[in-house]
C-alpha cells in the first residue's frame, strides 16, 4: 500500500495590470503634454510644468465653450480635457490682460510678469497640439488679445 501526502495546490495566478492599454496611453499623452510645457516654459522639473498646466487649463476652461468646449477637451489627454470640462462657464469674459491676472491669483508666488509666461508656455503648446483650425475657432470664442497667448500674431483691423 503507497501513501501519498497531499500537495498543497497551487494556482496560476495572473497579475492584474495596473493601468488599462489606453488609460496607459492617455497617462503618456498627459506626461508628453506637460514635458512640452517643461520645454517651453525652461521649468526646472515636470511636476512645476504640470502644476502649470493645471492651473492655465482649469482657468482657459471657464471661457471656453459650447462646440469648442468639447472639441478642445476631446483633443487632449483625458487628465487635461477632464480640466477643461469641470469648470464652470464664466459669468463674463475677461479681456486676455485679465485672464493672465486671473491666472496669476492661482499660482503661488506668481505675479502678472510669471503668469503671462506661464500662460503663453501653456497655450503655445496647446496651440501646437491641437491644431490650426481648432485654434483658430477658440480665439474666435475668446475676445481680442488671447493670440499673443497661443503663441500667434494678432493682427488688428486697418481704418
Amino acid at each position: 500500500m503507497t501513501v501519498t501526502t497531499p500537495q498543497p495546490q497551487t494556482r496560476a495566478t495572473i497579475p492584474a495590470p495596473s493601468l488599462y492599454a489606453g488609460e496607459a496611453a492617455d497617462t503618456t499623452r498627459w506626461q508628453e503634454l506637460t514635458e512640452a510645457v517643461r520645454e517651453a516654459g525652461q521649468y526646472g522639473t515636470r511636476a512645476q510644468a504640470e502644476r502649470v498646466t493645471r492651473a492655465v487649463l482649469s482657468a482657459l476652461g471657464g471661457h471656453v465653450t459650447g462646440e469648442e468646449r468639447v472639441s478642445l477637451a476631446q483633443a487632449l489627454p483625458r487628465e487635461a480635457g477632464m480640466l477643461i470640462a469641470a469648470q464652470i462657464p464664466a459669468a463674463r469674459s475677461l479681456t486676455a490682460r485679465q485672464f493672465v491676472e486671473s491666472v496669476a491669483t492661482g499660482i503661488e508666488g506668481s505675479t502678472p510678469a510669471t503668469a503671462r509666461w506661464d500662460v503663453s508656455s501653456v497655450l503655445g503648446v496647446l496651440a501646437d497640439r491641437i491644431g490650426e483650425p481648432l485654434t483658430t475657432r477658440l480665439l474666435g470664442q475668446l475676445p481680442p488679445g488671447y493670440a499673443l497667448l497661443f503663441g500667434r500674431a494678432e493682427l488688428a483691423p486697418t481704418a
